[in-house]
């Protein structure tokens, strides 16, 4: 019998080859674009460590953004914030939820959970609550601060539609009943649609309402990196749905997503986009995580293929039936960057240039030397395509000596034109606004 010491030499071993392991590069915008170069994959027992520790804003320090532009925090003290609606009378929705420890994992989820608990990822039980932000005199800060609704477990996504609100919670969408103004969910969680879940790896999921209110989009991702525990545990996941809330029916919308987290229809096409996690053990420098427009039945490579057709060897059978037809995203978000928001801007508050362009939460690395994400990146668009380089749009996450202040998570745009951004790991909402006179 293994004796727990043995194990623990043995995770620790594993830890300090990853540790060891061969850095990506240090251009914080490799990877990015329509056409990124690739390098060729390369092998890892377990995956390359990058922890960043947590500690926190002290006094005065604020995320850093472009000349004339102020941050300011619109609230604190929260518990671990994720994703954010802005409601029509300017109120603000927070989720707060979290991973927690898996139970008897194997090695590799070990691994998994010693790196995430360090990097403020993990904690022994989520909030599971929502929290309704309010800035009552328009100054940009969070005077009131009510619980909204604290019955949903792990929730996530959020969408609006009449006095329906409904809320992606770990393993399916439950509808709220929400009027103009109240600060507090008056009845008890309507469950609307079964999600997969199980395993739940990737347990985060997103809900977006169609602009006519008759479907809902609800991203759900992979239960695994490379299917490595079989398909049959991927039923239904890696996708996007599409669901009837008036039938409580849903069907696949497109599929081979690795892990899809933001939603947002862009601004001139109307087209769904979604930002997505991509896989891991390949090296520092590929996959890159990436944003697309979404193809009703499109299938987008996972697990047989990455950035469209090119073969991962690893995954067993392979299916080239598949990656035959796998479309290539529209535009890489570069390596590990872990990009969750995403957030067309559609307000004419910000300059000129960032009309129409789209804001991407980059949650950042716990994988990958040097690390990776930890910001907010503007991407330009153009007649409804990416057009242009992007731009580190809000920094100052990380700390000279590589410790983390925050990680960016949801990105929304208020209604005033200000950019909202969820920090899990500094516990706070920033807003970010043109310097005024």
């Amino acid at each position: 019998m293994i004796t727990r010491t043995v194990r623990r030499c043995a995770l620790g071993a594993a830890l300090f080859l990853a540790a060891c392991s061969a850095g990506g590069s240090p251009d914080p915008l490799a990877g990015f674009g329509p056409d990124p170069r690739l390098p060729p994959p390369t092998r890892s027992i377990v995956p390359q460590i990058g922890i960043a520790q947590p500690v926190g804003w002290q006094g005065s320090e604020a995320p850093r953004a472009p000349e004339g532009f102020e941050v300011t925090r619109f609230a604190g003290a929260l518990a671990h914030p994720r994703w954010l609606l802005v409601l029509p009378n300017g109120d603000v929705l927070v989720a707060e939820a979290s991973s927690e420890k898996k139970g008897k994992p194997g090695f590799r989820d070990r691994v998994a959970n010693l790196l995430m608990g360090r990097a403020g990822a993990i904690q022994r039980t989520s909030p599971n609550r929502i929290t309704l932000l309010r800035d009552a005199d328009g100054d940009g800060l969070a005077e009131v601060r009510t619980a909204f609704a604290e019955n949903i477990r792990r929730p996530f996504g959020m969408t609006l539609v009449g006095e329906n609100l409904y809320v992606a919670q770990d393993d399916s969408i439950v509808r709220l009943p929400y009027r103009t103004g109240d600060t507090q969910a008056t009845g008890e969680p309507e469950r609307i649609f079964d999600l997969p879940a199980g395993r739940n790896h990737h347990w985060t999921k997103t809900v977006l309402a169609s602009p006519d209110g008759k479907t809902l989009y609800a991203t759900v991702g992979s239960n695994s990196n490379i299917a490595e525990f079989g398909m049959e545990e991927e039923a239904g996941r890696a996708a996007i749905w599409a669901i009837d809330p008036a039938t409580r029916t849903g069907r696949l919308f497109a599929t081979g997503l690795r892990n899809p987290v933001g939603l947002d229809f862009e601004p001139v096409t109307g087209a769904l986009w979604t930002a997505v996690n991509e896989r891991d053990e390949m090296g520092p420098d590929l996959p890159p995580d990436y944003m697309t427009s979404v193809r009703d039945g499109g299938f987008y490579g996972w697990p047989y293929s990455y950035f469209g057709q090119i073969v991962d060897e690893r995954v067993q059978p392979q299916r080239p039936d598949l990656v035959a037809k796998a479309l290539k995203p529209d535009y890489a978000l570069g390596p590990h960057t872990a990009s969750l928001g995403l957030a067309f801007y559609r307000s004419g508050d910000f300059p000129e240039k960032y009309r129409g362009g789209a804001f991407v939460g980059q949650h950042g690395s716990w994988n990958r030397k040097p690390l990776n994400g930890y910001r907010v990146v503007f991407v330009p668009f153009v007649n409804g395509r990416p057009s242009g380089p992007p731009e580190i749009f809000l920094d100052g996450f990380l700390t000279d000596d590589g410790k983390t202040r925050g990680r960016p998570v949801g990105v929304a745009v208020d209604r005033t034109g200000a950019l909202l951004v969820a920090d899990d790991a500094g516990k706070a909402i920033w807003r970010v606004a043109p310097k005024r006179p």
